[in-house]
């Protein structure tokens, strides 16, 4: 399988399930600033993904899935036995797409668009953040109670998907100062092996774009 990429999108949390999965993924990094969008090999994006951003993921049988969430749980699915996502049928299966579901709404088109492109200007931008903020403090209060992850003890897509949109906090100038158990949660999945081989394996595969361009 190919996961199409762009470093500091995020394309890394599919990248950091199939890492825990081991499960090998092909990488090519996508220039999504370019007019069209062009991967490293020089193929027009557009025909791969029509919408034009990443990640999307090419199956073995040549057919490509698109958008984060669902692409964290297909990959998941894959290996059952890792406990990345609770089985189809058990109850704990809505409780992970629900998951999913908050981040990509309530979180990931908070921090981006709108805290990625200063145009939209500073009024704006403290809306996103007030937003984020309240957020962010749902999240808080259920690591409280239900910790250390999402979903518990387990460590599951959802994690890789949450660590993933924080991240970007620093860049968007969200302030975390507010949200301990937010800050514990980042630091137990960045502590995670085969998550900081998802990372290194980002910035591996930029680099080597990067001499080769």
């Amino acid at each position: 399988m190919k996961l199409y990429y762009a470093t500091g999108t995020c394309s890394l949390s599919p990248h950091i399930v199939a890492s825990e999965a081991g499960i090998a993924l092909e990488l090519e990094r996508v220039d999504i600033g370019h007019t069209p969008p062009v991967t490293e090999t020089g193929a027009d994006y557009s025909a791969i993904n029509p919408n034009g951003y990443v990640p999307a993921l090419r199956l073995d049988d040549g057919s490509v899935l698109t958008e984060g969430a669902a692409i964290v749980q297909y990959l998941a699915d894959l290996k059952p036995e890792t406990g990345l996502a609770p089985p189809a049928g058990t109850p704990a299966r809505p409780r992970l797409q629900s998951w999913l579901n908050f981040i990509a709404t309530e979180l990931h088109k908070m921090y981006s668009p709108w805290l990625f492109h200063p145009e939209y200007g500073e009024p704006l931008q403290a809306v996103a953040r007030e937003k984020i903020g309240r957020r962010l403090a749902f999240v808080e209060a259920h690591l409280a109670t239900s910790g250390p992850f999402l979903m518990g003890e387990r460590f599951t897509a959802a994690d890789a998907y949450l660590f993933t949109i924080v991240g970007w906090s620093g860049y968007a100038k969200v302030d975390l100062s507010a949200f301990p158990q937010v800050r514990g949660f980042m630091d137990r999945v960045a502590a995670r092996p085969k998550v900081h081989d998802a990372v290194a394996a980002h910035s591996r595969a930029s680099r080597r774009t990067l001499q080769n361009a």
